[in-house]
């Protein structure tokens, strides 16, 4: 009897894969797995070992480097709600996004990728509400974008028809792509990862803007700042200091909001901010400039050691000069983590119960923006 085409067509599928191809390799783990910058995955995975540490959670780090990926898996299942308090992504400095690890995949068939993936996640007997096939931010990883684009819709598929994929659910699975045919299987609750893949925003850079370093607020008002404060704290009509203003990316991004500006630097500023009739230039050294009255944000991008920015976030704080400051701290080539853990010291001795949020952003390169929020008096 002649074969049908649609039995030619299963028999070369299933004779396509030859009989001694590997099976993927699947090795559960219980922890946390963050995305941070290429080359910087060592303090990604030291300050998840400290905070581990002061919780009392036995685990190990595990970071490559330049990879843009660490994570830190524990000895005992049970310590995984400590390790999710202790190493939030809220608390987190060098992580672009954080998520609960719950095994990863080796060896993935390059002609069936998602069934090799469907049946590790109905191994681990895990369930979410929806699902992102995601890579790092690094050389290596940015060449498996076009496979997560290819993978994500017929994996949600999959999982839906597995019965992976359920409305119930409130967890989000994400499969973190790695290079040679790998993948970290991960999954997190609402608001406790970045809400943009890869915690990456994909900002684009206004045409009017004097220098590029205005994404680097635009995301950091986005970050570090929620909805309901942005716009509380972001409204026309309140005033901003800039320190080391020039040519005005930072100051941009205020008179854009109908926010005043005073700008302090010695250099030049771009003429469409001055024209704006909100921003007042002062040639002035930043370091000794104070306002003659409170101002709603200080912000400051200059380039100058951290503990010394640090100490100058600390006396406007600690003067009343300001409702709240912004800034970034340029880091050294060596022992960065331990650098902003001792800038963020400073400010927290200075100014008793001050709120610090804290993060290596994507548009930040060698150094940290933070947000420092003093108690309301």
């Amino acid at each position: 009897m002649r074969s049908s085409p649609t039995m030619q067509r299963a028999a070369v599928r299933l004779t396509d894969r030859p009989m001694d191809t590997p099976r993927p390799r699947l090795t559960p783990a219980t922890g946390r797995a963050v995305l941070c910058r290429a080359g910087f995955e060592k303090e990604a995975a030291g300050e998840m070992s400290a905070l581990a540490g002061e919780a009392r959670c036995g685990g190990y780090a595990r970071a490559v480097a330049d990879t843009g990926v660490a994570a830190f898996e524990l000895y005992a299942a049970e310590d995984l709600g400590a390790l999710q308090a202790a190493c939030a992504w809220s608390r987190l400095v060098f992580a672009r996004t954080a998520w609960d690890l719950h095994a990863r995949i080796d060896g993935l068939p390059s002609r069936d990728r998602v069934g090799a993936l469907r049946e590790a996640f109905q191994s681990l007997r895990i369930q979410g509400s929806g699902l992102r096939v995601e890579h790092a931010d690094s050389a290596d990883a940015r060449a498996l974008s076009p496979l997560a684009r290819a993978l994500s819709l017929p994996l949600q598929r999959s999982f839906h028809e597995a019965g992976i994929l359920r409305a119930s659910e409130a967890r989000t699975l994400h499969v973190l792509l790695m290079p040679d045919a790998a993948a970290l299987l991960c999954s997190a609750m609402p608001g406790s990862a970045s809400a943009w893949p890869g915690g990456i925003p994909r900002l684009r850079f206004p045409a009017s803007a004097p220098s590029r370093s205005t994404l680097k607020l635009e995301e950091a008002f986005l970050v570090l700042l929620d909805e309901s404060e942005r716009h509380r704290w972001l409204a026309p009509g309140q005033r901003a200091v800039d320190l080391g203003a020039a040519p005005g990316g930072w100051t941009w991004q205020f008179v854009r909001r109908s926010i005043r500006v005073t700008a302090v630097d010695n250099g030049p500023m771009q003429a469409a901010l001055l024209d704006s009739g909100l921003v007042e230039h002062r040639r002035d050294d930043g370091f000794r400039y104070l306002p003659p009255k409170p101002v709603d944000w200080l912000v400051c991008d200059m380039v100058e050691q951290p503990r010394r920015i640090a100490q100058l976030m600390a006396r406007w704080l600690v003067g009343g000069h300001c409702a709240r400051a912004l800034f970034n701290l340029k880091l050294p080539m060596k022992k960065r983590r331990e650098e902003v853990e001792l800038c963020l010291g400073v400010l927290r001795t200075a100014v008793p119960g001050v709120r610090l949020r804290a993060r290596q952003l994507y548009h930040d390169r060698e150094e940290v923006t933070v947000l420092a929020l003093p108690t309301p008096r």
